[in-house]
């Protein structure tokens, strides 16, 4: 209404912003004070919702996973062979190149998670990100092994083992390391799934 109190964005609108910025502009860029221009808030606004950038960017984490969990269950559950679904996880799972915006954040969490003084919600709250990921190939590698496309091995330690892998060779894309990228990462991890997977089917 005329001279009356502007609505606020919904929070949602706001995590889209957010996640929008990093990929166009880059984490650095991504200042309470741009967002806040970006949404028409401002910075004390966003921090009363918010309470703290760190809080902001843990949103923005969930929200994307949020986004990407929806995408990971379609691939999931499709009906293909489960090798075809385990490719589709790992091309999901992996950036598609340096300063992708999803592991920009993620790498951005992970460093401020690591003071000693920080939240104890906070820390919990990624835990259970990473263990949908976790639960979700566990789940896929069970079924995989009792139709007899996988050999049997330890569905939760492959794995915890197979997601450390993806971790580190992400990051190496995701920083843009020398010598790394998305098509040479991928080959290295089917490489890795079929020496230790699909040997002796």
């Amino acid at each position: 209404m005329a001279g009356g109190r502007r609505q606020a964005p919904p929070r949602e609108d706001v995590l889209a912003a957010a996640m929008e910025m990093i990929a166009e502009r880059g984490l650095e860029k991504l200042t309470m004070a741009a967002l806040g221009r970006e949404v028409g808030m401002s910075s004390g606004h966003l921090l009363y919702y918010f309470g703290s950038k760190d809080e902001l960017l843990l949103r923005t984490l969930e929200w994307s996973e949020g986004r990407l969990g929806g995408e990971r269950g379609r691939l999931l559950t499709r009906t293909a062979p489960a090798r075809e679904r385990l490719d589709a996880y790992v091309d999901l799972y992996v950036p598609d190149g340096h300063r992708d915006p999803h592991w920009s954040l993620w790498l951005e969490v992970w460093n401020r998670s690591q003071n000693a003084d920080a939240d104890a919600d906070a820390r919990d709250r990624q835990a259970a990100i990473e263990g949908a990921w976790h639960r979700d190939l566990v789940a896929l590698l069970a079924e995989g092994i009792s139709r007899g496309e996988f050999r049997r091995v330890d569905p939760d330690r492959f794995a915890a083992r197979l997601r450390a892998l993806l971790d580190g060779f992400s990051i190496h894309v995701a920083i843009g390391l020398r010598g790394t990228d998305r098509a040479q990462i991928l080959r290295h991890v089917h490489e890795f799934l079929a020496d230790g997977l699909l040997a002796d089917t």
